[in-house]
């Protein structure tokens, strides 16, 4: 603090977006397109959520060994590709339940400081323009050292969760999963809510993937639009092509960044695609998303070598 003010960082240049995401809407789609996206949503959300289970139970002891074994146990149900999709999708999640836990906790360490440092103040003592001071009363005293203990409790529980590496996951989102207590007041029935529900756990996404065709080869996208999926084993009776494929009636055309997506679809790049429903308008989505190469960014003196333009963007 210089002054009572902060001290600004030196500036720097941001480097640009490392990835690109567009979304089409898949329309129209027959009942056996919808009962065939259902299908293999419902099967490898399944797999998913079994799959983040066994994550979650290996806690700190996880290792090469343990995911191998739980890919090869779900590809016998899918294929290897979506068991690998499915094991970093349930990684990743785990991780940023890991990283929101330490958030958490540092959190619950900042309000007890505060409440400590205020209880030991005497009642009615006088604070600063940097610091509150003593609260106003007994009764307030009372009712915060209260507060205090069961801090102290919830700090100590998450302490001992991340110490034996448990963390608490809800696929579909923890506040969709609480919404279901609260049904009257976000004016939802119960087959509203569950609908939402079963389409937020479903899992119909594919990874990218350099040199195969098109970029993908459990989702694949034309260059003219048509779609395809690659079905799991136990649903390849579904097919209706080659190779256990399923062909939507359905094509899409990206309006944002289409001409880009068609040079990477058509050179064979790596392109990842997700389809999921909008249950509030009954709508079908199909999202593509790629990386771009990291672009070298200039020295700040360079950039600023003409001029400047600064736009105050209220973050």
């Amino acid at each position: 603090m210089v002054g009572g003010l902060r001290e600004l960082a030196v500036p720097f240049v941001v480097p640009g977006p490392c990835g690109v995401a567009v979304r089409d809407r898949l329309k129209p789609l027959t009942p056996q397109d919808e009962m065939v996206l259902r299908a293999v949503g419902d099967h490898q959300g399944a797999l998913a959520s079994r799959d983040l289970k066994a994550r979650c139970a290996d806690g700190l002891k996880h290792g090469a060994d343990t995911w191998a074994t739980r890919k090869r146990d779900l590809t016998k149900e899918s294929s290897s590709r979506i068991a690998g999709a499915i094991t970093k999708a349930t990684h990743d999640q785990w991780a940023l339940a890991r990283r929101c836990q330490a958030a958490h906790i540092q959190t619950l360490e900042a309000w007890i400081r505060t409440l400590r440092r205020r209880l030991s103040l005497l009642i009615g003592e006088s604070g600063t323009k940097r610091a509150a001071g003593g609260y106003r009363s007994k009764g307030e005293w009372f009712r915060k050292s209260r507060r205090l203990a069961a801090l102290e409790a919830r700090h100590a529980a998450v302490i001992a969760d991340r110490q034996a590496g448990r963390v608490r996951v809800a696929r579909g989102g923890r506040r969709l999963l609480n919404t279901r207590h609260h049904l009257t007041e976000v004016r939802l029935i119960e087959e509203q809510w569950r609908e939402r529900w079963e389409a937020e756990r479903w899992l119909l996404a594919a990874d990218g993937e350099s040199g195969k065709r098109f970029g993908s080869e459990t989702i694949r996208v034309t260059p003219d639009g048509a779609v395809s999926i690659r079905l799991p084993a136990p649903l390849a009776h579904l097919a209706n092509a080659q190779h256990g494929r399923y062909v939507l009636t359905s094509t899409v055309a990206f309006a944002h960044r289409g001409a880009e997506w068609a040079n990477r679809v058509e050179a064979n790049r790596a392109v990842a695609y997700r389809i999921h429903l909008d249950t509030q308008r009954g709508r079908w989505y199909l999202t593509a998303s790629w990386q771009r190469p990291v672009v070298k960014t200039i020295l700040l003196e360079a950039a600023r070598a003409r001029g400047v333009i600064g736009v105050d963007t209220n973050a």
